[in-house]
């Protein structure tokens, strides 16, 4: 009897120690499951099922051995989802994890594309500066002037775009869009200006030619009238028009310039940006 339960407390002794041997094994391997898993999802593009398995893996991951990896998915689906600002919490928890300055680069790098995308561009700008003082291991300054001139791009100031572009290897062809885009552009200055000189000039510059020639009619008409009303001793007349009327024309003309200026400068980054969206082909924020 004595034999039976010293055989008994040695087996039970065993299989607890076995036990014990396998469940780190156990756990690394249902760790690489969930992974794999996480992963398969999201390459079919089922981006918030993919949320949930990384949140997952997540929550098992104790030794924190895909921290990085899980949190940079979960904001590029956030990010593929127009979720912006739920997407940049999990880039900076990638920053954070990362396990060298390239991963970290890279993490912050997508905090600056999602800034563009959601138009806060002065913070994207804030974010290169800082990336670009700080050291690495190896130089990136090619891609941080590339999101640079993106970034300027998303602003409306081609010009200082192609700047940017130029600068990097990967920017010869935004360079050309860019450019194109900023001789097609309209001086409001200048709408303005020529508007002062000649009403309605500056409408028929921004290529609203009838309402150029309208500007033009209605204060020639109205200083016609007025130097008439004074010419005939008619001074409260000549007063009342000019003040009432020709006034209000002139500074219409010159209000209406600016806007007509303003208005085509964003249809052509509108249309710029359109066009890149669906024919560029290199990387996109």
């Amino acid at each position: 009897m004595g034999k039976i339960l010293s055989y008994l407390k040695t087996t039970i002794f065993f299989i607890i120690f076995s036990l014990f041997i396998s469940l780190p094994l156990y756990a690394q391997i249902n760790l690489e499951n969930q992974y794999k898993a996480a992963e398969e999802i999201y390459n079919l593009g089922l981006y918030y099922d993919a949320i949930t398995e990384y949140k997952r893996l997540l929550l098992f991951d104790s030794g924190r051995q895909y921290e990085y990896e899980a949190n940079l998915k979960i904001a590029l689906c956030y990010k593929v989802g127009g979720k912006y600002d739920d997407a940049v919490p999990y880039f900076a928890k990638a920053e954070k994890s990362a396990p060298g300055q390239n991963e970290k680069f890279d993490a912050r790098i997508q905090i600056v594309r999602v800034n563009i995308l959601r138009r806060t561009e002065g913070r994207a700008l804030e974010l290169l500066d800082i990336l670009e003082k700080e050291p690495a291991d190896e130089p990136r300054i090619d891609e941080i002037n590339y999101w640079r001139g993106w970034t300027f791009m998303f602003t409306g100031d081609f010009g200082k775009a192609a700047e940017k572009f130029e600068k990097s290897s990967k920017g010869e062809e935004l360079k050309k869009i860019s450019l194109k885009a900023d001789s097609a552009k309209y001086s409001v200055t200048f709408a303005k200006v020529i508007s002062y000189i000649l009403p309605g000039a500056g409408e028929i510059y921004t290529g609203e030619l009838l309402s150029g020639i309208i500007s033009f009619g209605w204060n020639a008409l109205c200083a016609y009238l007025t130097v008439n009303a004074f010419a005939g001793n008619r001074i409260l007349d000549g007063i009342l028009i000019g003040d009432l009327l020709f006034l209000r024309f002139y500074r219409g003309n010159i209000q209406n310039a600016g806007k007509f200026a303003v208005k085509k400068n964003l249809e052509i980054i509108n249309n710029t940006l359109s066009y890149i969206q669906n024919n560029y082909q290199g990387i996109k924020p």
